[in-house]
């Protein structure tokens, strides 16, 4: 997989957009002249949309959540970014409708997975970094692959669960074992999981044997230097630890 794929940039057309969570919009883009880009799970794109006069919004970079098989590309989009209380920034796909035009540019990054690389793997997500992690389960799905998955998973809140059914799906699928634990319970939420960040404590408790699996990490910037810090920790070489950091998440 050390091969470099090719960078494109074509034009891309929204065929669906769905209200994932409260925070978060499903978004499902299809080539404009069918040709499927390549990449590998783990891999990001740059996007630029059209404003009412035909120019280009600026680009920006998200991961992607489809298996390398479908043409369609998926995306989990943060509706809206808060510094405090305030509105920091809004996404363009909050006001976007099926049919808008986008150019697509990628694949990008070295946060690539080979379901037949690593029989035992830990994923470690964030927030929105949940989207490599779907990529790749639904690529180990299409390659029957066996693998051995443990995924731990960081929200804020419990309606902020990003693909709720397909994971749950995978657990009897593929024989995931997920863990999911939530940084700001409240009360009368109804959750009665995990509590609080992810650090050393809760990932020897929910995946025991981590020394003996490769890692991969994504998430905003403080949430991976506290994973990584708690995996070496835990006994994991550096070597089997891969991070692709995010700016939004738990």
């Amino acid at each position: 997989m050390a091969d470099q794929l090719p960078v494109t940039e074509r034009q891309y057309r929204l065929v669906e957009k769905i209200d994932e969570t409260p925070e978060v919009l499903t978004i499902r883009l299809a080539p404009s002249d069918g040709a499927t880009m390549r990449f590998d799970p783990g891999m990001f794109i740059m996007t630029s949309g059209l404003d009412g006069s035909q120019k280009r919004y600026v680009s920006r970079s998200f991961s992607i959540a489809s298996d390398p098989s479908s043409p369609v590309i998926e995306l989990y989009i943060v509706k809206r970014s808060h510094v405090g209380t305030a509105i920091e920034h809004t996404s363009h796909f909050v006001d976007s409708a099926v049919g808008d035009l986008y150019y697509v540019k990628g694949p990008y990054g070295q946060f690539r997975f080979d379901p037949r690389e690593n029989a035992k793997v830990l994923f470690i997500a964030g927030g929105t970094g949940l989207a490599p992690f779907v990529s790749m389960l639904r690529h180990i799905k299409v390659l029957n692959s066996g693998n051995d998955i443990d995924l731990i998973y960081s929200i804020k809140y419990p309606t902020e669960i990003i693909r709720k059914q397909e994971l749950e799906a995978y657990a009897t699928g593929l024989g995931l074992k997920t863990t999911i634990t939530v940084t700001r319970p409240q009360p009368g939420d109804g959750w009665t999981g995990e509590t609080g960040h992810v650090d050393a404590n809760l990932i020897g408790r929910h995946s025991a044997d981590v020394a003996e699996r490769t890692c991969y990490i994504c998430g905003p910037p403080a949430f991976v230097k506290a994973v990584k810090d708690a995996l070496v920790s835990l006994g994991v070489k550096p070597e089997k630890i891969s991070a692709d950091v995010w700016d939004t998440g738990s």
